[in-house]
């Protein structure tokens, strides 16, 4: 199993600190770095600035929102990012949510499942640089009864196949995305429930294409709080906002993927209850409505024998990346998460 890091946002006050953590990471020899947009800073800016100062960790979009581009341009993008950082980029797409999808993009969000697999047939298409055409219900390539043409991408990407991945979290999309693409980008993950919620129907769409779980990396993001297991409890305190908020606050209340998955982890009754908090605007009800159970086992916490531990069990459901957020109030805190990261790894005997 190898490890990822992921920077999230950039834009809220560290973005040195980020840096410094894309760089550690690169030293530490982990495999890849992901950076994510939403409607602030863009990934793909912040990508070439990491790739532009490291040396061997893979820069990946997680995730370019679909919504945002236009196919053709997020082929463009990944060509051009895969060529400037020598063939470590890796493509990470997603539909983003309904709220943003059409409040931000003025994208209506209808059949994302459709939308997603003729995305990615658009820009796996234009990657081949060979001439873009393209009959689908949602995109047409060239637009019919006018001036375009059929044309090719000029730009030469330094690998003739660029790792895709999606994000996913219901059963179909999952299913979809074993299908058709390279990897999964999986959130709040238990590894308890990871087989059940994810696996299982990422092997189905492997199958439908003919394939096996075999080479498509399972990819989930988990925080990381490095510190004494008599403390976990107060560790798993600090993720209750961040728990909340996509539990309780993200999409609508009839449409809020994160709710029910964690309904699907046998949270239904909390999960409902959180919603109705944030949603009434009591955040901090909300945020203390989260059980403990549901954020130790979507995060990993305490000492690094702790962390181990759990790192075997996702290995063991599947797990084929994974990906840290690491936690701390300073640099320093989370450099030293960082590195118990790599030490957990090594102790469990995955390194």
């Amino acid at each position: 199993m190898q490890l990822g890091i992921n920077l999230g946002y950039w834009g809220a006050g560290m973005d040195a600190d980020n840096l410094a953590v894309a760089q550690e990471a690169d030293r530490l020899g982990y495999a890849v770095c992901w950076a994510a947009e939403a409607y602030g800073s863009d990934a793909a800016t912040v990508l070439t600035w990491v790739a532009a100062q490291t040396e061997r960790i893979d820069v990946g979009s997680a995730i370019f929102q679909i919504p945002a581009r236009q196919p053709a341009m997020t082929a463009m993008t990944a060509a051009t990012l895969d060529s400037l950082s020598k063939g470590r980029f890796r493509l990470g797409l997603g539909v983003s949510g309904p709220q943003v999808s059409e409040g931000w993009y003025g994208v209506k969000f209808d059949k994302p499942l459709a939308r997603t697999r003729e995305y990615v047939e658009i820009v796996r298409k234009a990657m081949t640089r060979e001439r873009l055409s393209y009959e689908g219900q949602h995109w047409t390539l060239p637009l019919p009864g006018g001036p375009g043409k059929p044309i090719k991408l000029t730009v030469h990407p330094q690998r003739e196949h660029i790792p895709l991945y999606v994000a996913a979290i219901g059963p179909k999309n999952l299913e979809q995305t074993g299908e058709i693409a390279d990897g999964a980008l999986l959130i709040f993950p238990s590894a308890d429930h990871l087989e059940e919620t994810a696996v299982k129907h990422l092997r189905a769409g492997r199958e439908k294409a003919g394939l096996t779980l075999d080479g498509f990396d399972i990819c989930p993001t988990l925080p990381l709080a490095l510190g004494e297991d008599k403390d976990v409890a107060a560790l798993a305190d600090t993720f209750r906002p961040y728990t909340a908020l996509y539990v309780g606050g993200m999409g609508s209340r009839k449409q809020n993927f994160y709710n029910q998955l964690a309904g699907r982890m046998g949270y239904e009754r909390e999960a409902a209850d959180i919603q109705e908090k944030y949603l009434s605007g009591d955040k901090e009800g909300a945020a203390a409505a989260v059980p403990h159970d549901l954020i130790d086992q979507t995060t990993l916490l305490g000492s690094v024998d702790r962390i181990a531990d759990r790192m075997k069990a996702y290995a063991a459901a599947g797990v084929t990346t994974l990906t840290l957020a690491p936690a701390g109030f300073t640099l320093d805190e989370r450099l030293a998460a960082l590195r118990a990261g790599t030490e957990a790894l090594e102790r469990a005997g995955l390194a």
